[in-house]
């Protein structure tokens, strides 16, 4: 198996005598097995297969392509202060300080988009996909903790 970019920004795979000219790769259950489940799609959503643990079960360098495509694909911040949320139509506009930096983003759907992962732990979803954890709101700022207490 030889997991590669070509062009750059392509994802390409090439196994069993078989070539795939654009690859995704996809956490099956992510929340529920973190690190587990991995899936390889084709250009047009279709799974070619999957790994029940990439680390075992994935070459080392093929499984260095897919750490640091999964980390493109999958951002997550970690919110450090929510310094301002605002809800209109459904939609909330989030303005935090993350550990990459000041993060405006945009969910929709709260009830979807906002999942409580233990008491203390939330993971907020934007529109674009990325992630943003929250993992000790015990921990945050008092302003920061009034903010989601009336937003979330």
């Amino acid at each position: 198996m030889h997991l590669f970019y070509a062009p750059e920004g392509r994802l390409r795979l090439t196994m069993d005598n078989r070539s795939y000219v654009e690859v995704v790769l996809a956490w099956a259950s992510p929340l529920t097995y973190p690190g587990k489940y991995l899936s390889f799609l084709d250009g047009k959503g279709k799974e070619i297969f999957m790994v029940t643990d990439p680390v075992v079960e994935l070459a080392p360098e093929v499984w260095s392509v897919a750490q640091g495509e999964l980390q493109r694909r999958y951002l997550n911040g970690v919110v450090h202060k929510v310094l301002s949320t605002k809800t209109e139509f459904g939609s909330t506009y989030w303005h935090v300080i993350t550990d990459r930096g000041e993060k405006e983003f945009i969910t929709q759907s709260l009830q979807e988009n906002a999942q409580w992962l233990s008491p203390d732990y939330l993971l907020i979803i934007d529109v674009d996909g990325n992630r943003f954890e929250i993992p000790n709101i015990s921990g945050l700022d008092e302003k920061s903790k009034q903010i989601l207490s009336v937003t979330v």
